[in-house]
């Protein structure tokens, strides 16, 4: 397990030796929370000599982020507005992206998926595509974004780039699939969609780094991290809001923190071997024992119908 110290020693290890590269970046949910964080630690160890693309719904938190970036002379970061809990927001903007890959986006070396969503007692909460919410940003659109961007990735990999995807969710806290009731239309609790969702993740990856042995595939478990996600909502519970936030401090770290232990494993280099890996809260290797490969199967065959997605080889 990592300090912090070799944390910030290993990020800046990587932006020295890629000083040339530029890399390009895409955080989806990167205008709040560990998203945010994870781009602005970016901006800072690469001294702003990198191409972010901030996907979410909050175009004054992007510039705010894009702001704060060092200042680099010919180069620009970008917002990308996308309400990512309807698939057909989240396939325009990858199409957006695709038309510009012969242009001024030829690839796409790191891919990070950190889109939040937290209840804990609310009903299923269908969209207007009859998927529940929740499920919706936690594992959907993460899946469609993977799955639409694997050509910009690729084209990373085959130029000797890293091409790395991540998505921040919930490594090692999943629960059991009830294969009878994919996508919980039966019997939801918003509970089991957070906890499925890391399940279903795992799976996705697994395939998805089977298929595609030149991009490296991660799902990460950010712990307890002082975000907005964190604090209720709703009333009358909201208005505890700066009490669970004192109360919750020793217990939790801060999101620049947290970005720093897990931008140590976003420039991890491609396994071709074991190209999935599961992260902890410090970006440390938790393990992974790879899922039946019918469950898989079934997983997978059950996405591209839900989000009607165009199945790739």
């Amino acid at each position: 397990m990592p300090t912090l110290a070799q944390a910030l020693k290993l990020n800046a290890a990587f932006a020295s030796k890629h000083a040339r590269l530029k890399p390009t970046a895409l955080f989806v949910g990167g205008t709040s929370g560990i998203g945010q964080a994870l781009a602005q630690r970016l901006a800072h160890h690469t001294q702003g000599n990198t191409h972010i693309l901030l996907a979410g719904r909050n175009a004054d938190a992007a510039r705010v982020s894009i702001d704060s970036f060092p200042k680099v002379a010919n180069h620009h970061h970008e917002f990308l507005p996308c309400d990512v809990s309807l698939m057909g927001n989240v396939r325009y903007a990858c199409s957006t992206l695709l038309a510009r890959q012969h242009t001024d986006l030829p690839r796409l070396n790191f891919l990070v998926l950190s889109p939040g969503f937290f209840t804990v007692f609310s009903n299923r909460d269908p969209t207007d595509e009859g998927i529940d919410k929740k499920l919706a940003v936690l594992y959907y659109a993460r899946w469609l974004f993977i799955h639409s961007l694997l050509p910009l990735l690729q084209n990373a990999a085959a130029a000797g780039e890293p091409a790395h995807v991540y998505s921040v969710l919930g490594a090692g806290t999943g629960s059991s699939i009830d294969w009878d009731d994919l996508g919980l239309k039966k019997r939801y609790g918003a509970v089991k969609a957070a906890m499925v969702a890391a399940t279903y993740t795992d799976l996705a990856m697994q395939r998805f780094a089977a298929h595609n042995r030149t991009v490296q595939f991660t799902h990460a478990f950010p712990g307890l991290v002082r975000t907005p996600m964190m604090l209720p909502k709703t009333w009358p519970l909201k208005q505890f809001g700066p009490l669970i936030s004192m109360a919750s401090r020793p217990f939790t770290v801060a999101p620049e923190t947290c970005a720093e232990y897990h931008l140590s494993a976003l420039f991890s280099p491609t396994d071709t071997t074991a190209n999935f890996v599961r992260r902890g809260a410090k970006g440390d290797d938790i393990g992974y024992g790879p899922a039946d490969e019918d469950h898989v199967e079934t997983l997978w065959e059950h996405t591209v119908r839900e989000i009607g997605a165009v199945e790739s080889p």
